[in-house]
């Protein structure tokens, strides 16, 4: 399908001015890497989520926005647009504080921020009102103003999807709805699923339902008539076929990444997510990380008794830097409904969110997004992700509106089952050379613990196995440097290869020696460059994870020999950036060179 979005923003030609304005830009809206490196989201982390082009750079608002930004040629449009989060602001305080002085200290401060904040329209409106929403916040201490107000919205939507009214619309069946019925019993049971969840789509966007206390007096008709509002958007068909709603096949079970919006809009939202999930889909369900308006967030969905009970028997999961491998536990587990923080407390802000929520979306198989907040972060903007992004929310004359943005065609995605696939290919080798009297040696080396010298490194570690296999006499030797695939992250092939790593199949695992380097520089006619002198597998990051593997493999096998730098010289380097191949440690050492 064609992507309607892919215009890029009318940005000035590109001039080391231009670029010292956009650098300029990310600094003052606190969301450059380079300047906040524990704040923001490295590069490649984003790259989890946004398929970035070689020029482009991800910014979390529309292209209109940075246009008037960047361009300085609409005050207008951006003084409207910051005069509305200060209207916000102050009424938030209207609404919560009593006492005159304090009110008017308050109003004072954030006036004063304001103007200061906007004084060079440089800021983008979401980030503005997240800076004065946080004043407000750590001033008053007032951990959430409208923790109220989302637990009445949420008891409203309760009462209207538990009420006789909406029970019986729900099992109404008409007479135009089975003009066309299929002609088997089990092409009849999906087409009444689709037909549930069209109706449970349709009450998707009834704000009414949690907005007021109107839906106290619905009728079975008024539901009735909410059922038939129309749909639009390009999104109608993609949405339902990835469901398996429409399919006239077996559904096939997807891994959903659903982006819960507003209170109340929830508890319809929960009643769609249950459905799915008895189809047998398995749907991660990402909050807010802390207050936001009547935005909903984890700890409502933590801590909130009828969020609490709806989300009885969900995993939980709180952690903020979620592994590769705990994260495939985690997504095989028996539990189709997982709840998480992304990390955030902005609508849509992917330079912020948290390790575990870009892990997530990187695996799953799409992304429901709700919301004409969320549609605009998506759909405002030129970028295209690595995933298929739905969005859900409503549209002009009363329809359901579904929009779809197609994952960027140049996305390589390893799932597990193909890591899986690729481990089991592997070990069959080991065990038809076990088979032939064959010693299996798995050698371990520097790959990407070098910034920018991957291919060196294959270069290297290619050329001290050939040297072995020179050497040794019936011997299969793996070569961890052959398999690496382009579009694979270290968390790929660490997955991989601990699956190779613990089959019980590696007689020797031999870890690179400086020794090893040397006589492979030799071998090429080469000196050792300075950037590798002195360097073994302890400087690897991966060999250190490595390291604690084979120690694990040999409680269970000790007769698999260990070869290499001593274990006690395994400390240095403990934990990957996020889809790098190096120590992230490393990032800052090069940052300061």
């Amino acid at each position: 399908m064609k992507n309607i979005d892919a215009k890029r923003p009318k940005l000035p030609p590109k001039t080391p001015e231009t670029d010292a304005w956009f650098t300029a830009f990310f600094i003052e809206n606190h969301i450059d890497y380079y300047t906040y490196p524990y704040h923001v989201s490295t590069p490649e982390q984003i790259r989890f989520i946004v398929f970035t082009e070689e020029d482009d750079r991800y910014y979390p608002c529309s292209d209109h926005m940075v246009e008037a930004i960047i361009n300085k040629n609409q005050s207008e449009f951006l003084q409207k647009k910051y005069s509305e989060i200060l209207q916000k602001i102050l009424k938030v305080i209207d609404s919560q504080i009593e006492n005159k002085d304090e009110k008017a200290y308050l109003k004072s401060l954030i006036k004063i921020k304001y103007q200061h904040e906007t004084r060079d329209e440089i800021m983008i409106p979401s980030r503005l009102e997240k800076r004065l929403f946080g004043i407000f916040l750590n001033r008053t201490q007032i951990e959430d103003p409208y923790i109220c107000e989302k637990a009445l919205r949420n008891s409203r939507a309760n009462k209207a999807l538990s009420s006789d009214a909406l029970i019986n619309a729900m099992n109404h069946g008409d007479i135009d709805d089975l003009k066309n019925y299929p002609s088997t019993l089990s092409s009849i049971k999906k087409f009444l699923h689709y037909l549930e969840l069209k109706r449970l789509l349709s009450l998707s966007v009834e704000h009414s339902l949690w907005e007021s206390d109107k839906a106290a007096n619905y009728t079975k008709n008024d539901y009735l008539a909410f059922f038939n509002r129309p749909f639009s958007g390009n999104g109608i068909e993609p949405l339902f076929d990835f469901l398996g709603a429409q399919n006239k096949e077996k559904t096939l079970s997807k891994k959903i990444l659903w982006l819960a919006d507003e209170a109340g809009e929830i508890i319809v939202d929960f009643a769609i997510i249950n459905y799915l999930a008895n189809l047998g889909h398995k749907i991660i369900i990402a909050f807010k990380d802390g207050p936001l308006f009547t935005k909903i967030d984890y700890y409502d969905a933590a801590e909130d008794e009828m969020l609490n009970e709806k989300l009885k028997g969900a995993l939980f999961i709180s952690e903020k830097n979620l592994g590769k491998n705990e994260l495939a536990n985690m997504l095989r587990s028996d539990k189709n409904i997982i709840v998480i923080s992304d990390g955030t407390r902005e609508n849509l802000n992917f330079l912020l969110a948290s390790t575990t929520f870009a892990r997530i979306f990187k695996e799953v198989d799409g992304v429901i997004s709700r919301g004409t907040d969320q549609r605009r972060r998506f759909f405002d903007a030129h970028f295209q992700f690595t995933q298929n992004i739905y969005n859900i929310s409503a549209g002009d004359k009363d329809s359901v509106l579904i929009s779809f943005k197609p994952k960027h065609p140049s996305v390589i995605k390893f799932s597990h089952a193909d890591l899986e696939e690729k481990a089991k290919t592997i070990i069959d080798q080991m065990k038809e050379s076990r088979r032939k009297g064959m010693t299996v040696i798995f050698y371990s080396g520097i790959i990407g613990s070098i910034p920018g010298k991957i291919e060196t490194a294959k270069k290297i570690m290619s050329t001290s196995i050939n040297l072995l296999k020179k050497q040794f006499a019936m011997t299969f030797i793996i070569n961890p440097s052959e398999y690496y695939e382009p579009g694979m992250d270290a968390d790929d092939l660490m997955y991989m290869w601990q699956i190779v790593q613990t089959s019980g199949f590696i007689d020797i695992w031999r870890f690179q020696t400086y020794e090893d380097i040397v006589q492979a520089f030799q071998s090429m006619n080469k000196k050792v460059p300075p950037e590798w002198v002195g360097k073994d597998a302890t400087f690897s990051t991966g060999c250190t994870k490595e390291m604690k593997i084979a120690l694990k493999v040999q409680q269970k096998y000790p007769e698999m020999q260990i070869i290499g730098p001593p274990q006690e010289r395994f400390m240095r380097r403990k934990e990957y950036g996020i889809g790098k191949m190096y120590d992230k440690r490393l990032s800052e050492i090069c940052r300061q060179k």
